[in-house]
């Protein structure tokens, strides 16, 4: 266990108790709510009905560890280092085997926990709480958040990920341990909930969602957000698209880099030996530098996609189809043809070279377009050749 961490326990507390539920709930100096959120906690598991505990991970500077602790709820004091990491702290002393996390500012009502547990004894390993499928209380979210930022960040990852969630920001949520364990998050700020969900999709959890009840602070209470200033939801709506992206870089380079590869093979084989009419349009060697260039950008892409779709997978499917596709021999192999081919292919505008006193002639010849293809083909063989090696390192290191 981490030396900055203490688990506190109530003076009751039985160690030889074994929860099927862990209630895992980060709070910061919330003593207007902890005690009612303990008891809706109680009120929840009852109505389940499920064997739960409760363990609030805090780092306040306030009473809001003693009044939880009287309420019956384990308690992990932790440095005040952000929500994400709060819930790593937290995961050596969660007992349950279905964990629920969420807020303790009675802002999501722990008191429904039925249809949570219901989904994860179902077999469900992922169960997320929707506030647009609930009931949202009137002035519970700002405008912004609720018609602007939560709506679109969540069809970001939507169109990203081709799913189908609806409120990829709601703090209410269910997860088995297990998979929260393989989960390995490395969040520490606001950013592990669009982490959470992320890789829920590359591990392939069975997912479902809930509706949930949203309400208003409690009078007195300031929410996090208002705590912090004007810019905090704009900083965590930046480094929440910031992990989608990251975690989903395989969208930006994979198939566009296929599209961009099309089309510079396109514009540039038709016209290795000469130019080619199209309708009005003339494909000319300036077509098929073009060609070359776009080519290359998508060989890149793709090369990069596929390193992407290796390091987020839990399944071990794209190593396994990739290593198997690039297979070390035959990738080698064929990068040398590739190679080789380009060199011979360019012979041509080599001897034209020399025999003009090492210039190039006046005007275009065939030589200078079968030049292009030939540089087409060395790039893509020197490329493939890296590439298989950087695969297979990666490889190696990911089975470690």
């Amino acid at each position: 266990m981490n030396g900055d961490v203490r688990l506190i326990v109530p003076e009751d507390d039985d160690p030889t108790f074994e929860p099927e539920l862990s209630i895992v709930v980060p709070a910061l100096n919330e003593h207007i709510t902890i005690a009612e959120f303990v008891e809706w906690c109680k009120e929840g598991a009852a109505k389940a009905p499920v064997r739960a505990e409760i363990l609030i991970v805090d780092s306040s500077s306030d009473e809001t560890a003693a009044i939880a602790l009287e309420h019956g709820a384990r308690v992990l004091a932790t440095p005040k280092r952000g929500l994400g990491r709060a819930y790593i702290d937290a995961i050596p002393y969660i007992r349950g085997k279905f964990v629920v996390m969420g807020d303790c500012d009675l802002t999501y009502d722990f008191r429904e926990l039925k249809p949570f547990v219901d989904r994860l004894r179902g077999g469900y390993e992922f169960v997320m709480g929707s506030r647009f499928k609930g009931s949202i209380e009137p002035k519970s979210m700002p405008f912004l958040h609720r018609y602007l930022g939560t709506p679109v960040t969540t069809w970001i990852l939507n169109v990203l990920y081709d799913r189908n969630f609806s409120d990829i920001h709601c703090g209410m949520r269910a997860i088995t341990a297990e998979a929260l364990r393989r989960m390995d998050l490395g969040s520490q700020s606001w950013e592990y909930a669009s982490e959470m969900v992320l890789k829920s999709v590359h591990m392939r959890l069975r997912t479902a969602e809930v509706g949930v009840r949203f309400y208003k602070d409690r009078v007195g209470r300031v929410s996090h957000h208002k705590r912090l200033g004007w810019f905090s939801p704009w900083q965590a709506a930046w480094i929440n698209l910031r992990a989608m992206f990251v975690y989903g870089a395989d969208f930006f380079v994979f198939r566009p880099g296929l599209l961009l590869m099309a089309a510079g093979l396109l514009l540039t084989l038709p016209v290795t030996f000469g130019p080619v009419r199209v309708g009005p349009v003339t494909l000319s060697l300036y077509w098929m530098l073009l060609g070359l260039t776009l080519y290359v950008l998508g060989l890149n892409s793709f090369y990069l996609g596929c390193l992407a779709q290796i390091l987020f997978d839990y399944s071990g499917d794209a190593r396994r189809r990739w290593l198997g596709f690039f297979r070390y021999d035959r990738s080698v192999l064929a990068s040398v043809l590739l190679f080789s081919a380009g060199i011979a292919l360019a012979v041509p505008l080599v001897v034209t070279y020399v025999g003009y006193g090492l210039a190039l002639p006046p005007t275009f010849e065939a030589a200078n377009y079968r030049a292009v293809t030939a540089l087409l083909l060395i790039i893509s063989g020197f490329m493939n050749f890296v590439f298989t090696l950087v695969l297979h390192a990666t490889a190696l290191v990911l089975e470690r």
